[in-house]
């Protein structure tokens, strides 16, 4: 082959996804910029939606952020985008408002004329709730929390999908590809986690994405509900720094969390799977468990374990550091080695898994 040609095609293969036009709300901060940045690494056009923005100077969260978490606004997002290797697009939108998101569609036919995958991801939290609160009784946290995680992480994923789709279609007819609604969902959606409000939304976006399969999928375009694991966002970050991660999140370690990024690249190994897709549209797909099936790690190389597996259950609620220090002299090395070396990656099923919520760290 010619030296031209075996470069052109390394290009092509470290880029697999460029012509490809993407969608991601949220892009600001978070997963969704997370996505935003991998999507551009594989070469796509993103166009990044969210409210955060210089233009606007709206900051979608009212806490303080350290220096080093660096800005988080659409534009930026976009920037990053082009220097990953793709093309980012800035679009400041309040993804509860339908007109706004319609607006960026009809932007998008207009530029593109294509749409091959959106990933509505924008989600809010109410900025005046203590972060502990946000894990407390839903009762004592009033339709605040309610209305923040509906109306924006579900009513705007709602829209999103709605106002997308005929131009979905449209691309799946025309350029002869499987467009993808990749829908950000979590662990929620099958078993109690962090409140009642939260858990009800992710539950119902799993089903806005197994319904929506059942008529989307005959037009060849899929729609897939992805969960992320224990994700290292900017906010859990920064509640880290100020000493309040450990009571928002029952005492994770933040330090074995995945990245934003490791989401992105569980999105672009799907759109390099469109079969995958095809056959497993409406379904729930963890990025974890994609990551060991498709061969891909997290920007440190590691593979963080899914949820459901007893590498993450075990030392997280069942072997931790306190209940070993409670253990006999004797039983805490072999409790120790049995955690750190011989816990098998196990997937308990999903049945198991749901039947209720993870035990306690005190229990």
């Amino acid at each position: 082959m010619h030296l031209y040609a075996l470069l052109l095609a390394g290009a092509t293969s470290l880029k697999p996804l460029t012509g490809r036009v993407a969608l991601v709300t949220g892009a600001s901060r978070g997963i969704g910029k997370g996505i935003a940045l991998e999507l551009g690494a594989a070469g796509c056009t993103v166009y990044c939606a969210a409210r955060s923005s210089r233009q606007t100077g709206f900051v979608s969260d009212d806490r303080p952020v350290a220096a080093s978490v660096g800005e988080l606004t659409v534009e930026q997002t976009a920037e990053d985008v082009t220097l990953n290797g793709g093309k980012g697009i800035p679009v400041p939108c309040d993804c509860s408002d339908e007109k706004a998101i319609e607006e960026v569609i009809a932007r998008i036919r207009s530029d593109e004329g294509r749409l091959d995958v959106i990933v509505p991801s924008a989600f809010a939290t109410p900025p005046k709730l203590a972060d502990a609160a946000f894990r407390d009784d839903f009762w004592k946290q009033g339709m605040e929390m309610w209305d923040c995680c509906h109306g924006v992480g579900l009513r705007g994923t709602y829209a999103t999908l709605l106002k997308a789709t005929p131009l979905l279609i449209e691309t799946a007819q025309k350029y002869d590809t499987r467009p993808l609604a990749c829908l950000i969902s979590s662990f929620g959606g099958q078993a109690y986690t962090f409140n009642v409000a939260y858990g009800v939304g992710k539950a119902a976006t799993d089903r806005l994405a197994r319904d929506a399969s059942a008529q989307l999928s005959k037009h060849d375009v899929d729609t897939i509900s992805l969960y992320p694991g224990v994700v290292a966002t900017e906010g859990n970050l920064e509640m880290e720094e100020r000493g309040e991660w450990a009571a928002a999140s029952g005492g994770l370690d933040l330090a074995k969390a995945e990245s934003p990024r490791f989401s992105g690249r569980a999105v672009v190994a799907l759109l390099r799977q469109p079969e995958y897709c095809s056959e497993n549209t409406g379904s729930y797909q963890v990025v974890s468990e994609l990551a060991s099936q498709f061969d891909f790690t997290d920007v440190d190389g590691r593979r963080a374990p899914s949820i459901r597996s007893l590498q993450y259950l075990v030392p997280n609620f069942l072997l931790t550091d306190a209940k070993i220090a409670d253990m006999p002299a004797w039983q805490r090395g072999l409790a120790r080695r049995f955690r750190d070396e011989w816990t098998p990656d196990y997937l308990l099923p999903w049945g198991v898994f749901s039947g209720g919520p993870p035990p306690e760290k005190t229990s």
